[in-house]
């Protein structure tokens, strides 16, 4: 009888090493994976620059800084950067909708004047963000590496969201005087 335990323990602990030991292997298949995408146009940041303008993992979009250029007028320039970070989402599969966080930088020399240069990016990003905003914070710079952009957004997003997005944040009460 003591033998019969001690020989059913030993196969015990040995069909339990051999699970541990495949556990791992069932699990690899289950592991994110990364993937380095650039929307049309983009593909000398990878190549050339040896960065990922989109980088995919698993659910999780993360999309690198985004200058604002290419328009006649700084709005211009902030709105094709908003259009651009969408073409990145909609590269890795995400939306807008989908974005979690936002990060801005701009570029000025002292707070007066950042708090003008990010006038322009607030009423542009009403336009993108219509509703359940994404986390955002704005930072002050004095340079950028893109010359002659005076702000640059990077995102991170997860796929699919935006559509269970909910906020049970009260408007303030605008009538009371603190």
């Amino acid at each position: 009888m003591c033998r019969l335990s001690v020989v059913l323990g030993l196969c015990l602990l040995g069909a339990a090493a051999t699970a541990a030991s495949a556990a791992p292997a069932a699990n690899a298949s289950a592991e994110p994976t990364r993937e380095h995408l650039a929307p049309a146009g983009w593909e000398s940041s990878y190549h050339d620059i040896h960065y990922t303008p989109v980088l995919r993992i698993g659910d999780r979009v993360i999309v690198s800084g985004i200058p604002s250029r290419a328009g006649p007028d700084e709005e211009a320039n902030i709105r094709w950067a908003f259009q651009q970070l969408e073409a990145h989402l909609k590269r890795a599969g995400a939306s807008l909708e989908d974005v979690i966080e936002l990060n801005s930088f701009h570029v000025a020399q002292n707070h007066e004047e950042f708090r003008r240069v990010v006038e322009p990016v607030l009423k542009v990003h009403r336009e993108f963000f219509k509703d359940h905003y994404p986390a955002w914070t704005a930072v002050g710079t004095t340079a950028l590496f893109s010359k002659g952009a005076s702000m640059e957004i990077r995102a991170e997003a997860v796929i699919g969201s935006g559509r269970r997005a909910r906020a049970d944040i009260a408007r303030p009460d605008t009538t009371s005087v603190p």
